[in-house]
C-alpha cells in the first residue's frame, strides 16, 4: 500500500473534479450538453489567460483545513490513543479559515497564520465563495456541534474536510489494531466539528463526517472494496450520530446512491437527478458515493458523471474526485487531469506535508 501516493491522489482528484465542475457550475445540463456537446463536457475549459484549469473554493478551502492540521496546536489535539482535544481542534481549523477569508477579501497583510499558503498567488482569486461561509467566518462567534450558528446544509463544510480523512488514515497507520476504531470515530468527528463551524443543520455536517470517513478506509483499508468502504461509512454515521432527528435523511439517500450505482437502466444524469443537485451537504456525498461506487476504477468516468448534471458540479466532482483518489491513488489520475491544473505543485506540497508529519 502506498499511502502517500493515496494522500497525493485524494488532493489532487479533489481538485481535477473541481477544476472540470467549475466551469459549467452554475449551467443546468441542457445549456452544458448544448455546448460540449452530448457528452457534456468530458476535458477542462482552460482559462485563456493562464492556459490552467482553474480551482474553485473547494479546494481553496481544503487546502487550509489541510495547514490547520500540520499546525502544532491540531497535532497536539490528536492523539494516537484516540484521545482528542475538540476545542484545540475548533480554534485552530477557524484561525486558518480566518486566512482563507481575508485571500478572498483581497489582503494579504490580513493572513495571520504562518502557512506558505498564504505566499500562493492563486489562492487569492475569488472563485465563488459560499455565502454561507463567508458571513459565518465574518461573525465573532464559532459554531460548534453543540452550539450552532445558522441552519445551513449547503455543501460548504462537507467540500473541504479530506484532509482530516488522510490524517485519520495515517494515524491509524501507526496504531495498534485495537485502536484503529476509535481513531477514525475521532477523525469522523473532527471532519463534524470543521464543518460545524460554518453549517450548523445536521445534515450540514454529518455528511462531512461520512466523507472523512470514506477518505479513510479508502487510504488504509486497501483489501475492501469501495462499496464495502461506503457500507462501513453508513454503520458509523447511524452509530456516531444515533438520535440526531435528520440522521434518517441521510442514510436513506445513502441507500439510494447505492442502489443506483448497481442499476444499468438509467443514465448519469438521470441516475443523479434522483439524487439531487448537489447544492446541499447530503445530496453532495450522495452523488459523489454514486459516482465513485459506478466508476469506482475508472477516475475520468466518474468525474464526467459527477459535473454533467443541473447542480453544483465543482462540489459533487471535487468530493467524487477526493474519494476515488484516496481508493486508487495519484497513479491512476490520468495525466490529461493533472497536466493542466491550477495549483497543482501546492496540493502535491500539502499531501507530502501531510504524510511527513505522520509518517
Amino acid at each position: 500500500m502506498d499511502l502517500l501516493d493515496k494522500f497525493r491522489g485524494c488532493l489532487i482528484g479533489g481538485a481535477c473534479g473541481d477544476a472540470l465542475g467549475y466551469a459549467v457550475e452554475f449551467k443546468d445540463y441542457r445549456a452544458i450538453v448544448s455546448q460540449y456537446g452530448p457528452n457534456g463536457i468530458t476535458a477542462y475549459a482552460l482559462d485563456p489567460r493562464s492556459r490552467l484549469a482553474l480551482i474553485s473554493d473547494d479546494t481553496q478551502m481544503t487546502l487550509y483545513t489541510g495547514a490547520a492540521l500540520l499546525d502544532a496546536r491540531s497535532q497536539k489535539a490528536f492523539r494516537l490513543d484516540g484521545e482528542f482535544d475538540a476545542g484545540a481542534w475548533s480554534s485552530c481549523v477557524w484561525e486558518y479559515y480566518q486566512d482563507w477569508l481575508a485571500t478572498q477579501e483581497g489582503s494579504r497583510k490580513a493572513a495571520k497564520q504562518n502557512t506558505w499558503l498564504n505566499n500562493v498567488p492563486e489562492l487569492y482569486a475569488c472563485r465563488a465563495p459560499g455565502n454561507t461561509c463567508l458571513r459565518a467566518l465574518r461573525g465573532a462567534v464559532l459554531g460548534s456541534l453543540e452550539h450552532p450558528i445558522n441552519d445551513s446544509k449547503g455543501c460548504g463544510g462537507v467540500m473541504r474536510v479530506a484532509p482530516i480523512g488522510l490524517w485519520g488514515a495515517g494515524y491509524s497507520a501507526k496504531a495498534a489494531d485495537d485502536k484503529r476504531g476509535l481513531i477514525i470515530q475521532v477523525a469522523d468527528r473532527a471532519g463534524a466539528i470543521a464543518a460545524a463551524l460554518t453549517h450548523g443543520h445536521e445534515l450540514g455536517y454529518i455528511p462531512a463526517a461520512g466523507l472523512v470517513h470514506v477518505v479513510h478506509l479508502a487510504c488504509c483499508q486497501p483489501d475492501c472494496s469501495l462499496r464495502e468502504i461506503v457500507l462501513d461509512m453508513r454503520l458509523a454515521l447511524e452509530i456516531d450520530f444515533s438520535g440526531q432527528r435528520h440522521l434518517p435523511t441521510m442514510l436513506k439517500l445513502i441507500d439510494k446512491a447505492i442502489g443506483l450505482a448497481e442499476k444499468n437502466n438509467l443514465g448519469d444524469e438521470q441516475a443523479i437527478r434522483q439524487l439531487g443537485e448537489g447544492w446541499i451537504a447530503e445530496e453532495t456525498l450522495a452523488i459523489a458515493v454514486y459516482c465513485a461506487l459506478k466508476y469506482s476504477h475508472d477516475f475520468k468516468r466518474a468525474m464526467v458523471a459527477a459535473v454533467n448534471h443541473s447542480g453544483d458540479s465543482d462540489s459533487t466532482g471535487a468530493v467524487t474526485g477526493n474519494i476515488l483518489g484516496a481508493y486508487l491513488g495519484l497513479k491512476a489520475i490520468p495525466s490529461e487531469f493533472t497536466a493542466d491544473l491550477e495549483c497543482r505543485e501546492a496540493l502535491l506540497r500539502m499531501a507530502d506535508e501531510l504524510y511527513g508529519v505522520i509518517a
